[in-house]
C-alpha cells in the first residue's frame, strides 16, 4: 500500500511540476479594469476570463515559446509570443478598437450612401423615389446641401463652383462626359442608370488626395459587386420604355439595362417656346460582368453607350425667325476594374478607363464636329499595418485627344485640337490615436505634358468625437484642374486653375437621424481670362482670374419621430464672388444662389400599399446684367421656387406604379435675361426672361421585376 502511495504523490508532483500558471491584469488605457475579457493561448483549450477587477489566472501544460491572446469588443484584440513561463502577474491595456461603429469618422465635406458606409445621409434608393429627381442620381444629389439650383443646366454645381469643376468616377476611374449633351437652357441629365450602383461618395470639398483635376468637387459611384438573383426588369413610361436583365453564371453575373426615350408625347402636352423640327431622342445601354476568383478577388467590367439626336427652332430675341440648333452624340464609356487582398494585410487594385465621345452640332449657319477620345489608367496599393495606420498610394495617367472641325459659309472652316497627358501620383495615410481621433494626411503630385507643368497638392483632416453621438471635422486641400476642353483648343499657354478649400464639420448621428453642420472657405488662383463676348481664337487669354468661395451648409434627416415618414432639409447660404472669363470685375457668377433650401419628405400608407412622397426647392435670386442700367452683373432675378410630387403604388412584390410630376404647381422661374444686341427707338435694351424649357415635368412609368425565385432560393442555399 505504501507503495502505491508513492506512486500517487510522484504522479501529482510531476503533473504539478508540468503545469504553469498564467496570471495577470486586463486594463483600458485609462487604467480600468475589464471585466470578462476573453484570455487563452492560442491553438489551445487553456484560457479564462477576467474578473471584475480584470484579474485572470488558469493553468496550462503548455512549454516552450505560446501565443497569449486577450480580446473583448470594442478593444483591439491582444497578442504576445513569448515562452510561456513569462506569463506571470503580467499587466495587459487594451486600445481601443477604432474600426467600431461608435468610432470617429473622417468625413468633413464628405456625404456617403451605401450599406457599408458608417453614416448614411443619403441612399441608393433614395435617386429612384425622391420627387424631384426623376430616377437620376444628379438630380437626388441636387437635395443635399452645399448644390445649387442651375435647372436650366442640370449638372452638380457644388459651393460656387462652376459644373466642370465636379468630376465623377465609377469603381474609381474617371468618367470623362458624365452627361448627355442638350441644348441651351434645357437641363442635361446624367448617362448612368442608378440600379447599377451599390453606393455614393458624394465629396462637396476637401476630398481625398487619390482624386485630381477637380476644383470643387468628386462624385464616386461604386456598381455592385455580385448580384446573386437572376432577374429581368420591364418599364413602360409616358417618355419611352427599358429593360433589364441579370443573368448568373456560378461565379460570375452580367447585367444589361437599355432604355429608349422619345419626347415627342411630352413636347405636345406641354408644349414651350421652341419649334421641334426633330424632338429629343436617346438610346442607351449599359452592361456590368462581374467575376469572382477563388481567391476572393474581384473583376468588374462595365460598358455604356449612347445615342442622342433633336433638331429645334430655339426663341430668342435676337433672331426674327429663331436661332436653329441641332445636336447628334454618340458616346462609349468603358470600364474595368480589378481588386485583390494579398499577403500581409496588402490589397492591389486599379483600372482602365475609355471614352469615346463625337458630337455633331448645327448652330445657326455652323457645323461644328467635336471628336474627344480620353482614357484613365490606375493602380492603388493598400497596406493595413494595423487598424490605426492604413497607406494608401498610387499612381495613374490620363490620356486626351480632342479635336474639332468647325465650318461655315461666311468664316470659313478651320481644325482645333490638343492632346493632354497627365501623370499623377498619391500617397495618403489614414491615423487613428484612439476611437475618438483620427486623422488622413495626404500628397497629391501631377505633371501636365500640355502645360509642362508640375503640381504638389497636399490634403489633411481631423477628426476627433466629443461625445457618443456627435464629432467635430476639420479639413485643408489644394487642387488643380487644367483649363476647359473650350480655352485648350484655341490656347495652350496656360497654367493650371487651382484653389485650396478650407472646412469646418460638426455632425450628430443617433437613431436614425443625422445633423450636419459645415462652414468652408475656398479661394481660387489662375482662373482663364479672355477678352472677348465668347471663346474665340484671336481672344487674349490669361491666368488672372481669382475668386472666392464661402459659406455654411445645413443638414437634417430624420426617419425616427413620424411614423412612416423619412424626410430631410438641407440650407446652404453662399457667398462668393469671382474675376474670370471675360469679367469686367469681380462679381457674384449667374449661377450662384446665396440662398438655397431643399426640403424632401416621404411617407408609406399602408392601407393604400403606397409610398408618397414631396419635395420643395428654393433658391434665392440669381445676378444678370442688365444693360439698362450702369454696372456688371447688376440685377438680381426672382427666387426660384418648385413644388415636386411623386406616388408609388406596389400592386404586387414585383410590380410597381410610379407617377410623378416636377414643378405641380407650375411656377414661371426665371434664370436670367437675353437682352437685345441694340436698343429700340427710345434707347431701351428689350429684354425676354431665359426659362428652363423642361421645368414642368409629367412622369408616368410601371415597373415589372420578373424573378427567377427557385433558382435564387437555391443559390441562397449554397
Amino acid at each position: 500500500m505504501k507503495h502505491y502511495l508513492l506512486i500517487i504523490c510522484l504522479f501529482v508532483h510531476v503533473v504539478l511540476i508540468a503545469q504553469t500558471t498564467i496570471s495577470g491584469k486586463i486594463t483600458d488605457h485609462q487604467g480600468n479594469p475589464i471585466e470578462g475579457a476573453n484570455v487563452y493561448l492560442e491553438g489551445t483549450y487553456d484560457g479564462t476570463s477576467s474578473n471584475a477587477k480584470g484579474a485572470f489566472s488558469f493553468t496550462t501544460s503548455e512549454t516552450g515559446r505560446q501565443t497569449l491572446v486577450v480580446s473583448f469588443i470594442s478593444f483591439e484584440t491582444y497578442t504576445k509570443t513569448a515562452d510561456v513561463s513569462s506569463f506571470k502577474n503580467i499587466s495587459i491595456a487594451l486600445r481601443e478598437d477604432v474600426t467600431t461603429l461608435d468610432a470617429v469618422t473622417i468625413n468633413a465635406g464628405t456625404f456617403e450612401a451605401g450599406d457599408n458606409a458608417k453614416v448614411t445621409a443619403l441612399k441608393p434608393l433614395d435617386v429612384v423615389t425622391t420627387a424631384s429627381a426623376l430616377g437620376d442620381f444628379v438630380g437626388a444629389l441636387q437635395t443635399l446641401p452645399g448644390t445649387s439650383s442651375v435647372s436650366e443646366d442640370g449638372r452638380l454645381f457644388v459651393r460656387g463652383g462652376e459644373a466642370d469643376e465636379t468630376q465623377i468616377f465609377v469603381d474609381g476611374m474617371r468618367v470623362f462626359s458624365p452627361y448627355t449633351p442638350t441644348a441651351p437652357n434645357i437641363p442635361t441629365r446624367g448617362r448612368f442608370s442608378p440600379f447599377l450602383f451599390k453606393g455614393i461618395t458624394f465629396s462637396t470639398g476637401g476630398y481625398s488626395a487619390e482624386y485630381g483635376q477637380a476644383l470643387s468637387s468628386v462624385l464616386l459611384l461604386n456598381t455592385n459587386d455580385e448580384s446573386v438573383k437572376e432577374k429581368t426588369d420591364i418599364s413602360l413610361m409616358t417618355v419611352g420604355l427599358g429593360v433589364g436583365n441579370t443573368q448568373v453564371f456560378g461565379k460570375s453575373s452580367l447585367s444589361v439595362n437599355a432604355s429608349y426615350i422619345n419626347l415627342a408625347p411630352y413636347q405636345k402636352l406641354f408644349p414651350d417656346r421652341n419649334e421641334w423640327n426633330k424632338p429629343v431622342q436617346s438610346l442607351s445601354g449599359e452592361a456590368v460582368y462581374r467575376f469572382k476568383f477563388d481567391d476572393e478577388s474581384l473583376l468588374k467590367l462595365y460598358g455604356a453607350y449612347s445615342y442622342t439626336d433633336f433638331d429645334m427652332i430655339q426663341d430668342n430675341i435676337n433672331y426674327e425667325n429663331g436661332f436653329h440648333f441641332a445636336l447628334q452624340n454618340r458616346n462609349l464609356y468603358f470600364n474595368g476594374s480589378y481588386k485583390r487582398h494579398l499577403a500581409n494585410n496588402w490589397t492591389v487594385s486599379g483600372g482602365v478607363s475609355f471614352t469615346n465621345d463625337h458630337s455633331k452640332v448645327g448652330i445657326s449657319e455652323s457645323k461644328i464636329n467635336d471628336d474627344e477620345n480620353s482614357a484613365h489608367f490606375k493602380v492603388v496599393l493598400k497596406k493595413r499595418f494595423s487598424n490605426r495606420f492604413k497607406l494608401n498610394f498610387g499612381t495613374e495617367y490620363f490620356v486626351t485627344n480632342f479635336t474639332e472641325d468647325y465650318q461655315n459659309e461666311t468664316n470659313g472652316n478651320a481644325t482645333y485640337g490638343f492632346n493632354n497627358n497627365i501623370l499623377g501620383s498619391f500617397a495618403e495615410a489614414d491615423i487613428f490615436f484612439s476611437k475618438k481621433l483620427g486623422s488622413k494626411v495626404g500628397v497629391r503630385g501631377e505633371y501636365s505634358e500640355l502645360l509642362g507643368q508640375f503640381t504638389v497638392s497636399p490634403r489633411a483632416s481631423i477628426a476627433y468625437k466629443s461625445g457618443d453621438n456627435a464629432q467635430f471635422s476639420l479639413a485643408y486641400g489644394q487642387f488643380y484642374q487644367n483649363p476647359k476642353n473650350e480655352y485648350l483648343k484655341f490656347n495652350t499657354e496656360f497654367k493650371a486653375e487651382n484653389t485650396s478649400h478650407f472646412i469646418a464639420n460638426y455632425q450628430y448621428v443617433k437613431d436614425k437621424q443625422i445633423l450636419r453642420i459645415e462652414g468652408y472657405y475656398k479661394k481660387y488662383q489662375d482662373l482663364v481670362k479672355y477678352d472677348t463676348d465668347f471663346t474665340e481664337p484671336n481672344s487674349n487669354y490669361s491666368n488672372l482670374g481669382e475668386g472666392f468661395s464661402k459659406g455654411i451648409d445645413v443638414f437634417w434627416r430624420d426617419n425616427k419621430n413620424i411614423k412612416n415618414t423619412d424626410y430631410w432639409v438641407s440650407y446652404s447660404f453662399l457667398d462668393t464672388k469671382r474675376d474670370y472669363k471675360n469679367y469686367t470685375t469681380k462679381a457674384t457668377p449667374n449661377f450662384a444662389s446665396k440662398h438655397n433650401v431643399s426640403v424632401v419628405a416621404k411617407h408609406w400608407i399602408a392601407d393604400w400599399k403606397s409610398q408618397v412622397g414631396m419635395s420643395y426647392t428654393f433658391a434665392s435670386g440669381r445676378s444678370y446684367t442688365n444693360p439698362n442700367t450702369s454696372g456688371f452683373l447688376n440685377q438680381k432675378t426672382k427666387n426660384y421656387n418648385s413644388v415636386s410630387v411623386n406616388w408609388a403604388y406596389l400592386i404586387s412584390q414585383q410590380k410597381i406604379l410610379y407617377f410623378s410630376v416636377n414643378n405641380v404647381l407650375g411656377t414661371q422661374n426665371v434664370f436670367g435675361y437675353d437682352y437685345k444686341n441694340t436698343p429700340n427707338s427710345t434707347g431701351v435694351y428689350e429684354r425676354q426672361a431665359v426659362t428652363p424649357s423642361a421645368d414642368r415635368f409629367f412622369f408616368v412609368g410601371f415597373f415589372w421585376t420578373i424573378s427567377d425565385n427557385k433558382k435564387y432560393n437555391q443559390l441562397n442555399n449554397l
